[in-house]
């Protein structure tokens, strides 16, 4: 993949925008309003919902990969890696996929990339623990997903309508 000086800038721009929310959402506990453990709004998400529809799969790849590397390199915590990419890359590789299905909004796509998410996560505590308990908490992740999903959603499509007089996206 080939990217041009503009392409580029912009991935170096929504991954320090990613990095930027990720950090933002970790003072902020969302255990406040929803009082379950782990629970997090997924606002990095926003950045890739936008980077997949206006860049497309590569570049949202990238910008995914970017974040959650150098997420735990500054967090210090490079054992969380492995959960951050699970969760991430379920969550793009199934909105790529629904991303190209018309009947889905933007809307749809972001809930699925948030259960997606969810489900690499379980996935990458089942790995780490060894146990089948993890699972347990699935369906529990998978009800919130329905709505930090929307909220993404609901972000990117307000993003979208905003950019949508400039000419950031073209060429």
């Amino acid at each position: 993949m080939k990217l041009t000086t503009k392409q580029l800038t912009l991935c170096a721009l929504l991954t320090a925008m990613a990095l930027a929310l990720s950090y933002l959402e970790n003072l902020f506990p969302l255990s406040l309003a929803i009082p379950v453990p782990g629970v997090k709004l997924g606002l990095a998400n926003i950045v890739t919902v936008f980077a997949l529809y206006a860049l497309g799969p590569g570049e949202a790849l990238l910008i995914l990969l970017a974040r959650c590397f150098l997420g735990a390199l500054f967090a210090g915590n490079m054992n969380a890696l492995v959960f951050s990419l699970l969760g991430a890359l379920s969550a793009l590789g199934t909105m790529v996929l629904l991303s190209r299905r018309r009947a889905l909004s933007i809307y749809g796509v972001s809930v699925g990339g948030a259960a997606a998410h969810n489900c690499g996560q379980i996935a990458a505590a089942l790995l780490t623990l060894g146990s089948t308990a993890p699972l347990y908490y699935l369906p529990v992740l998978l009800a919130v997903s329905l709505l930090t999903g929307g909220l993404t959603g609901l972000a990117s499509a307000c993003l979208f309508r905003g950019l949508r007089h400039t000419d950031l996206m073209k060429g």
